[in-house]
């Protein structure tokens, strides 16, 4: 497990060697309709969840004269084709499942500036400020807890306040999951590498438990095998989807709190495209009421148009106050975060 390509690890390999991770770019085949454009999108999001959407699109009214053509793959693998194919891409769209490997492809200038109206669809802080990237949908980190042995005030408002010596052997996370990485990534943008240091230090004295992913740390909550889990807010939704009721909630943390990253799936245009009006057209369907209630209702995510309202008790994202940090720089910290949890013990 710990030998699996991560988010941050495929990054560096492809900035710093030119290395190209798993997904293979040829030419895209070419419509048999004349009149009918097809767009190359490289996704990161996992086919499972995406495909019922990309479904929807084909048969919307933003769809007239578009046809897609899907490549899935790891996001950080999709990101490091696209830095070694450059200008060369086939892609038109890059969908991701992170921010992180969006900024990585921003910041190399192989993503095209979006136009304003769609823009202005999605609050700035889940955007580029450059304009070449916007969020699709939204993941809060939480504390999932038992419902049975804590209550919410039993909780800590802090993350940092998990490396008090009451809490060892009681808690646990994916530490190979990109969304705790990307965390990690966001606690050293604002707190800094030494005092991010401190806290994995001493989080990794408290006897933590690891997991493979979201998934089995919320069910070991649920099990009793922990008492709480550090995982993204919609874990516990999905589990109970799957599994029946369980005795799990969430906590969420104070404004602010480097643990309360609101991180973004988003999307961008290649800079390379030809089919730039084609793939507005799709970005714009993922921002459509259609696309957002789409995450909301199938995916539990935070929708990112102000028109579309997140699923059952999830409070409001505008309630949500994260860390000051902009999801585009994640992708240029990850490589940090990672020496650091491997530093410490816990990669």
């Amino acid at each position: 497990m710990r030998a699996a390509r991560t988010l941050g690890a495929v990054l560096a390999a492809a900035l710093l060697l030119g290395a190209c991770g798993g997904t293979e770019a040829g030419e895209p085949e070419a419509s048999e309709d004349g009149g009918t454009e097809t767009i190359v999108v490289y996704s990161g999001r996992d086919e499972e969840f995406v495909e019922p959407l990309l479904e929807r699109f084909e048969g919307s009214g933003f769809s007239e004269g578009v046809e897609l053509e899907v490549r899935y793959g790891d996001s950080a693998e999709l990101a490091a084709t696209l830095l070694e194919e450059g200008d060369a891409s086939p892609a038109d769209v890059f969908f991701s499942q992170d921010a992180g490997s969006l900024g990585a492809v921003a910041e190399a200038g192989l993503l095209a500036e979006l136009a304003p109206d769609v823009l202005e669809l999605v609050d700035e802080r889940f955007r580029s400020p450059e304009g070449h990237w916007l969020g699709t949908s939204g993941r809060a980190r939480v504390v999932a807890y038992n419902t049975e042995t804590l209550s919410d005030g039993d909780l800590p408002d802090s993350i940092l306040g998990f490396t008090d010596p009451e809490w060892k052997g009681r808690i646990g996370f994916p530490p190979t999951n990109s969304s705790f990485q990307a965390f990690v990534a966001g606690m050293i943008e604002t707190e800094g590498e030494e005092a991010t240091k401190t806290f994995l230090s001493d989080l990794a004295a408290n006897d933590p438990k690891y997991y493979e992913d979201n998934s089995s740390t919320v069910r070991a909550i649920a099990a009793g095998e922990i008492d709480a889990g550090f995982v993204n807010h919609y874990y516990i939704y999905e589990v109970a989807a799957e599994d029946g009721k369980i005795p799990v909630d969430n906590h969420y943390l104070a404004d602010g709190d480097p643990g309360a990253l609101v991180n973004a799936a988003g999307v961008g245009i290649v800079a390379g495209s030809e089919k730039k009006d084609a793939a507005t057209e799709f970005v714009r369907f993922l921002l459509s009421e259609e696309g957002q209630s789409y995450f909301a209702e199938e995916t539990w995510e935070y929708p990112m148009s102000a028109d579309v309202e997140a699923k059952g008790e999830l409070p409001p994202l505008t309630e949500i106050e994260g860390p000051d940090v902009d999801l585009s720089d994640l992708g240029g910290t990850l490589q940090p975060a990672l020496t650091l949890l491997a530093d410490v013990g816990i990669l």
